[in-house]
């Protein structure tokens, strides 16, 4: 009796895999960027592409209070000028993750910037659009800053439905 044929590979197969990359202002993030275009992403032409969503997580805009508790007034002026920079800051950073992605032209770049808690926008954004992978960077906390601070790798690799992996940058070598 003749066994069934295998299976076609899915890159071949299907469009190529939704891989989400988190990106911060951190160096981090860069690093972990740079390694899954060189080692996770296919660089095969005959493959279906892959594509590289640079996924931004911009902390929502503070609520102040009209007036502040040393008695100054905050306009909207003000407020304009938080926002203004707050957009700054994330172009920059959407912009400099682009110019990572652009020395392999055979990976497909998509780009979202959602406003939120980090760990909830990427959760959140990696299921809605139904990512294959997830790929983010760690700061490399200790156990006591990560209970104070929190860890939004850990809680992404806790409560996203896609796979996730944690790229570690490379400790400094000292000389």
């Amino acid at each position: 009796m003749a066994s069934p044929p295998a299976p076609a590979a899915s890159s071949a197969a299907g469009p190529g895999r939704r891989i989400v990359v988190a990106v911060d202002e951190g160096e981090e993030s860069m690093h972990a960027l740079s390694w899954c275009l060189a080692n996770v992403v296919s660089s095969n032409a005959g493959d279906a592409a892959d594509t590289v969503v640079l996924l931004h997580a911009r902390r929502p805009r503070p609520v102040y209070a009209a007036m502040d508790s040393a008695g100054y007034m905050l306009t909207s002026d003000v407020m304009a000028s938080v926002e203004r920079h707050a957009n700054a800051v994330s172009a920059a950073c959407v912009d400099k993750a682009k110019r990572i992605c652009a020395d392999h032209p055979h990976v497909k770049v998509e780009t979202l910037v959602e406003s939120g808690d980090p760990r909830d926008v990427i959760c959140e954004a990696t299921d809605k659009m139904s990512a294959d992978l997830l790929v983010m960077g760690s700061h490399g906390y200790g156990f006591i800053q990560r209970a104070f601070l929190g860890s939004v790798s850990n809680h992404c690799a806790q409560n996203c439905k896609c796979p996730v992996l944690i790229v570690k940058r490379p400790k400094e070598q000292s000389q």
